[in-house]
This record gives structure tokens, sequence and C-alpha cells, in this order.
């Protein structure tokens, strides 16, 4: 890095999203006095992503509501804020970031909350006018700017991006299809009751839902997409035969690809396949004075197979606050020396009036235990999968049940075991408080 170091500054975070913010308000909510940088991406000061596939998309909410922060609080706190700006290399020996408007600033810690760019389809056609991702305010400005003109819309991908987007967009009156890869939806995040359970909602509601559908290429008129050429078993009657499915909107959710490749340039660990830089339990990279956070920070997750060593990067709104924070205690030294990163994990998701509440990592569980009813009408609105490993209860996915998730949170932190067939009967009842079982052992 040849140009010279013109500033410097204590705490320089790198990522303007949920975790960057929470990371600069947590340093001075610890009494941090120091001077400190966001470096932002986005032109738009820190505001919430969730509601972009949700309510932001449907129009029901303003961008100031969906804002982390007033505006006047990053002044008043005295964090400067630059923004419409990448940091493009990082000298870790130096304590230096190169910034993409060509200066160089200096820090003392680095906070890495960069968090990722939406993955994009490799077919031909991804990069067309009228495909898009659903991960920043500009992209869903440019959605609902296409919206009068759109009839056909194709969704690519399953997971919650993809269906909460077809929730408000079937309601908003267009033609959606839902294309997905797997054998089921939500199936990286879910168990198999559940993601059927959704895909009948979906269905319900006009969705058209496709299992096991291969993305072809992208159709294109003038350099518009107009059709999703497939191949999934249902086509045509023929198993592996093609169709094209006419679009004029084509939403792509599939991931994402984690932003730091400045920091494995510079010499960081990264996690297994190159997904995500690597952290401790502490938050911190291999690079000294280093810290990375939220959904590009691989760590250590003590609550995936119950074992430490379990490495992985959670995109989620709980992951970066909490990581944040506590990577914003230890560079203010408030936080114990022996202090790890051990918060219990959590998702949300708003479908049509299905309020899904994920408390824990269900992956690996080997039983799953309904708690309530699975089908349709007034009774079935109301349920929880709770989900179980060598008898222990790991993980809830609960719909429109908020005791149930909070009363499960105690189970999951407390480990608790099932020693029999009334354990089982109990949590299937929803009419037993999960609390109760804690009182019984």
């Amino acid at each position: 890095m040849s140009a010279p170091v013109q500033e410097r500054v204590d705490v320089l975070v790198i990522g303007a999203g949920q975790g960057g913010a929470q990371a600069a308000a947590a340093l001075r909510l610890q009494k941090f006095a120091g001077s400190i940088a966001i470096v932002g991406e986005e032109p738009d000061i820190p505001y919430e992503r969730p509601p972009l596939s949700k309510e932001y998309l449907a129009g029901e909410k303003a961008f100031e509501r969906i804002l982390l922060r007033p505006a006047a609080f990053w002044a008043e706190k005295n964090i400067e804020l630059r923004l419409g700006t990448l940091a493009t290399e990082v000298d870790a020996a130096a304590h230096t970031a190169r910034l993409s408007d060509g200066s160089t600033l200096g820090y003392g810690s680095l906070v890495w909350a960069a968090g990722g760019h939406a993955r994009r389809l490799t077919c031909s056609g991804h990069d067309l006018i009228g495909v898009h991702s659903v991960r920043s305010r500009a992209d869903v400005d440019r959605m609902r700017a296409e919206l009068e003109t759109t009839t056909n819309v194709v969704i690519v991908g399953g997971g919650y991006i993809g269906l909460e987007a077809a929730a408000v967009l079937s309601k908003l009156g267009k033609k959606v299809i839902v294309l997905e890869a797997l054998d089921r939806v939500l199936a990286r995040v879910a168990g198999a009751p559940l993601s059927r359970r959704y895909e009948e909602e979906h269905r319900a509601h006009g969705v058209d839902v496709r299992l096991g559908a291969q993305v072809v290429c992208i159709e294109e008129k003038d350099g518009r997409a107009v059709g999703v050429r497939v191949i999934h078993p249902a086509s045509g009657g023929a198993e592996g035969a093609e169709e094209v499915l006419p679009a004029d909107m084509v939403i792509v959710g599939v991931g994402i690809v984690p932003a730091v490749q400045p920091l494995i340039a510079a010499g960081a660990a990264a996690g297994t396949g190159g997904n995500g830089v690597l952290v401790d339990l502490q938050c911190r990279t291999s690079l000294p004075d280093v810290y990375a956070i939220g959904d590009c920070a691989a760590h250590p997750n003590v609550h995936a197979h119950g074992a430490v060593g379990t490495v992985m990067r959670l995109e989620s709104v709980q992951n970066a606050m909490d990581q944040a924070t506590l990577a914003a205690r230890f560079i203010a030294g408030t936080a114990a020396s022996d202090e790890r990163y051990t918060a219990i994990p959590w998702f949300w998701s708003n479908q049509y009036d299905l309020r899904l509440q994920t408390i824990g990592l269900s992956f690996g569980h080997d039983e799953v235990i309904v708690r309530g009813s699975l089908g349709h009408g007034a009774d079935a609105r109301s349920f929880s999968l709770v989900y179980l490993r060598e008898n222990k209860v790991i993980a809830l996915d609960c719909v429109n049940a908020a005791k149930d998730y909070v009363q499960g949170k105690a189970l999951i932190a407390a480990a608790h075991l099932l020693t029999d067939d009334a354990d089982r009967a109990r949590i299937a009842d929803p009419t037993v408080p999960l609390k109760s079982l804690l009182l019984t052992t």
C-alpha cells in the first residue's frame, strides 16, 4: 500500500449494515471515547435489511421507518459515516485500509462487518434488465419501479428471501412461480414438516411452487428478461423436459457471497472452502486487532451439533448484533478475558399471516415433535416443531406461537433431556406450557 496515511481513527468499522452500526453504537454505550468511523458501500445511512423483502417491498413502510437510528444519532455520538465507499485493501501490519475513493485510513482496531453480495446465477441472461436480487434498498427500489408493468414473476430460490418476496408479490396480484432446486423449500433452515406446510400455504395463495427445478437460462428480448427456461421432473409430463416460464421480473434469492476478499488477501484465515473469514469465539480474526462479525464471519458455534469445533456462518440479525456487541466490549476493554460468543441463534420470517420464529439450530436433529396441528383452517394457524438430538431439545420452529418461542429458548439453554414418552406427550400438547417441563426435572 503505497499511498500515505492521511488520517487515523481508533476504530474503523467496514460495513454500515446491522452489525457495523451495532458495533459503533455499542462502543459508545461502553463509554468508548476514541474516534470511530464507519465505511459503508451504500449511500444510505444504516438501515434494517429484513423489511426489504417484506414491508418495504410491499410499500407498507417508508425508508425512514426502517432506519436503525435517526440520522442525528451518528453526529451526536461522534461517529463518522463514510458512505458510498468500499474498503479495497487492508495492510494488517501497518494497520491501514485503502478505500475506493483513493484515501488510506489508519486504524487502531478494525471491525469487518461488510456482509456480502447477493449470489448471482451463472447461466446466460443472469444480468439482463428485469433480473433482481433483494439485498439493498436500491435493489428493492428498482423492483418497485417495475411492479406496475409486471404481471409474471419467477423467483429462483425457495429460502426465506424468495418465499417472503413471493408472499408480498402474490398479495399484490402478481402471478408468482417459485423455483427451488432441492426437493423442498427452506431445506437448509427447517425440517421437512415445516417445509411442506409452507409449500401448501403458498400454493393456497396461488403461488406455483416447483421443486427440483433447474434453471437453464433466462430468455431475453431487447435486453430484458422475458422468461426463464427450466428443467424439472414434472415439466411437460416428461422428466427432464425443458419449459420456458413467462417472466416480466426474475428475482434471484440463492444466498450471498461473503465480502471478505481484502481480509483474505491481507492474510486472514478463511472459513472452510473460502466461506467467509474465520474468527474465534471472541470474534477475532487471525490478523492483529481485526475482528469480523455478522454474515461474513465463519465462527465456531457452540449450538451446532453441540460441539465447539463446528464452524459456520449465520445470516441473521441476532448473530450480527450479538457478535458486534461482543467485539465492541473487547475493543472497549469491558469484556472479561474469558468471555465467549455463546448466544443461542434465532431467526424470523413473516409470510402471509404466518409469523415464523426459530430458536436454536435444527440441523443434525434425529427427531421432530409436532406441537399443535399442521393442517389448515382456523385451528391450524399456530403450531410449533420441536427438534431433538439424542433426546435433547436443540431447536424450535414456532409459527404464531410466541410463548413456545420464548419458553423453548429456556429448554435449549438447559439442554433439556426427554426421559420418557410422557415427556414427549407433554411437548406435543399445545395446552401444556413448555416451561412446565423444566419444573418437572
